[in-house]
């Protein structure tokens, strides 16, 4: 058998140490043997550290599949372990250690913490990450522990791929250091060295141990090239002072969208909790959210209130763990026994009824709204009764569920972090009385916005203007293309005349070859794929004059779903001082928005109708459609060039969701012919010039 570094192990020997491996363990424990009378040796320098001693040992690797003969793009299975250590005075609430991977590394597990701003997993952190405590969120020192290492110690069990480095090379971080405020760390100090055996008993847990002995070189101890880094980091004294309070949990992180998982009653078997959803971002926004989480530890969904799971079946609970345990539990009233919930809100009709309503912020049918729209409609909540399972039976032994994903339609995409234990959430008294009570346990789950690769938006724009009669319509595949469409995805979208962007892409593909004909157009062959967004989006110039010029906006739903309070926010940076006025929506402007022009629907018209039927069988359906003109003065925006194209935006959004600009823009006539006017001029000039010389030779 093969050693995870490539050290030759006899299949015997290895039998042999994992039959005695549990009477060694015993003996390290009570110091019955010769070897290990006296207690082990910790770390070099960890007994000089008066502060926070951070180490990470590289422990082995593995090559992985596929095998390629390229080294730089082959991939191997690695194990390191990471260890923060308290040996200072003060206790550290809240721990956080940066591990600064440089080698394309790829998270697939880290126990015992939680990765700071990541996604699930598996991970990209070729960058470095950022690593927190969890479940031990804590150090104690030995002072108030009698020296207890399980109290004053963490360790980070990480597993995942690295590319590249072949051994005898070791893919060591750049560095490690503590980032809680108030510390400072020198430049980390690589050792020649890897984590003894007897230093693993004591700040390991039993996997590394066996790990330990499979890759123990024979006859000689694991002094290989560099594969173990430390450094200590000790209070800066110039640091300020910052309230106790703050430093009990990790603090609330700021983010496009933040969710609070708050434990609002807690017993033996079953707890209570609310889940609050904030939309902060001030262009961001959710409709018909769905929300989904996976439970880490056999949890079940009891009862709801201001939300439902689509899924409502029991039978997991019944024929599963949950079943055997709670023999006596009557499963047809619980709500849902899925490990991946998908929960969404309740409809407004539902928001009085005295079984699942009655919450404030609940049920409006998954709408949360920027705060600039309305703050009374930037947030959601729900509560939710969780059962427990064994050996999680008791009343501090919360957790909350993993992985959150949210999403909505035409909206903005988020990616949500881990969960992060946080100060326990105030409320107001529930009896009107001026105090304040407080959630149990706390954590905030943080989604930020994630701009759309290209073609995978979910909305369009397209540009006309009056000096050009081709119109031209939103990017080939801008919303996603399938792959069985039989239509070209990388072909230029095809220019049409303005009155066909009113239809349907299936009834557009006549006019479009009526026009390129007409207009002596190139055909690609095979045609373009149609966009596939649900939205679209018509800038238009009306007109250019000598002191301002307009612009018309209208928006196309093609989806069958209207859209209720919507928006739409444009940034047309060389125009925006000189906006002037809107006429059929309320527009507003924002300096600190990116200088944006906020658009919405007016009291009354603020709902865009989905697509329907034509009036007559066989006419092509219609979409939902609302129009504004915008006017705009040229007397703060000198220099501006309408018929070059500066009255075109440079980025819109419909509903916070990114929308995908045409690659060109309509031209006028004459700013399209006028380099090859000019250039005949000169050619004309020329050849009479040589002409009139040979007369006169």
């Amino acid at each position: 058998m093969k050693a995870n570094l490539g050290v030759e192990v006899p299949w015997q020997r290895v039998m042999l140490i994992l039959i005695a491996l549990p009477s060694v363990l015993f003996h390290v424990c009570h110091g019955q043997t010769d070897d290990y009378e006296n207690p082990a040796a910790p770390p070099p320098g960890l007994d000089e550290c008066n502060g926070l001693f951070l180490t990470y040992s590289f422990i082995s690797r593995e090559k992985e599949y596929p095998r390629v003969k390229n080294a730089s793009a082959q991939a191997w299975a690695f194990k390191s372990l990471a260890s923060i250590t308290n040996t200072g005075q003060y206790e550290l609430k809240g721990w956080q250690m940066f591990v600064g991977f440089q080698h394309k590394e790829i998270l697939v597990s880290a126990s015992g913490a939680i990765v700071v701003d990541g996604d699930d997993f598996p991970l990209e952190v070729g960058n470095g990450t950022t690593f927190a405590g969890n479940p031990m969120t804590d150090l104690k020192t030995a002072i108030d522990t009698a020296g207890d290492f399980t109290q004053i110690s963490a360790q980070i069990e990480i597993t995942g791929s690295v590319f590249g480095i072949k051994p005898p090379g070791v893919p060591m971080p750049k560095n490690i250091k503590l980032v809680n405020a108030g510390y400072k760390c020198p430049k980390a100090t690589l050792k020649d060295r890897f984590c003894p055996y007897r230093e693993l008993v004591s700040f390991s847990s039993l996997v590394q141990i066996c790990e330990m002995f499979l890759t123990r070189p024979k006859g000689r101890d694991l002094n290989l090239r560099k594969t173990y880094m430390q450094v200590c980091c000790k209070k800066d004294p110039k640091a300020k002072k910052v309230d106790k309070k703050v430093l009990k949990f990790l603090p609330r992180r700021y983010g496009d969208l933040s969710l609070t998982y708050d434990v609002l009653q807690a017993y033996g078997s079953n707890y209570q909790a609310q889940v609050t959803i904030e939309n902060i971002n001030p262009l961001g926004r959710l409709d018909h959210w769905n929300l989904t989480w996976e439970w880490m530890n056999g949890e079940f969904i009891s009862k709801m209130r201001g939300a439902y799971t689509h899924k409502r079946d029991f039978s997991e609970c019944v024929y599963g763990p949950a079943g055997k345990y709670y023999t006596d539990l009557d499963f047809s009233t619980v709500m849902n026994c899925e490990k991946k919930p998908v929960i969404a809100d309740l409809p407004p009709e539902r928001k009085n009824d005295s079984q699942v309503g009655k919450l404030p912020y609940c049920c409006r049918n998954g709408t949360l709204l920027p705060a600039i729209m309305d703050e009374s409609k930037a947030r959601s909540i729900f509560q939710l009764e969780v059962f427990k399972m064994p050996p999680f039976l008791n009343r501090t032994a919360l957790a909350p569920p993993e992985k959150w994903k949210i999403d909505g339609v035409v909206n903005p995409q988020y990616k949500c972090g881990p969960p992060i234990r946080v100060d326990p959430t105030e409320f107001p008294d529930s009896s009107g009385l001026d105090s304040k009570t407080y959630a149990i346990a706390s954590w905030q789950v943080t989604c930020n916005i994630t701009r759309p690769k290209e073609k995978l938006s979910r909305c369009c724009v397209s540009f006309s203007a009056y000096y050009n009669r081709s119109a031209i319509p939103c990017n080939t595949c801008a919303c996603g293309c399938d792959n069985n469409m039989g239509c070209s995805k990388t072909a230029r979208a095809m220019l049409l005349p303005a009155e066909s962007l009113l239809v349907p892409f299936d009834n557009r593909t006549n006019k479009a070859l009526a026009w390129a004909n007409l207009n002596k157009f190139k055909v690609p062959n095979p045609r373009p794929c149609p966009d596939n967004c649900p939205v679209s989006i018509n800038w238009h110039i009306d007109s250019d004059y000598k002191t301002g010029w307009t612009a018309s906006v209208t928006l196309f739903n093609w989806d069958d779903s209207p859209f209720e309070d919507w928006f739409s926010a444009i940034q047309i940076n060389k125009a925006y001082k000189g906006l002037e006025g809107v006429y059929s929506f309320n527009g507003t402007t924002f300096d600190n928005l990116n200088k944006t022009i906020f658009l919405q629907g007016l009291p009354g018209l603020n709902f865009l109708v989905g697509e329907v039927n034509g009036t007559k069988p066989g006419d092509p359906r219609i979409p939902g459609k609302q129009q504004t003109k915008i006017s705009f003065t040229k007397k703060h925006t000198p220099g501006i060039n309408i018929a070059r194209g500066d009255g075109f935006p440079t980025r819109i959004l419909f509903n916070g969701e990114e929308c995908a600009l045409p690659k060109q823009i309509p031209l006028s006539s004459a700013e399209q012919k006028s380099p090859f006017k000019f250039l005949t001029v000169i050619i004309m000039a020329i050849m009479t010039f040589i002409t009139m010389t040979d007369h006169l030779h």
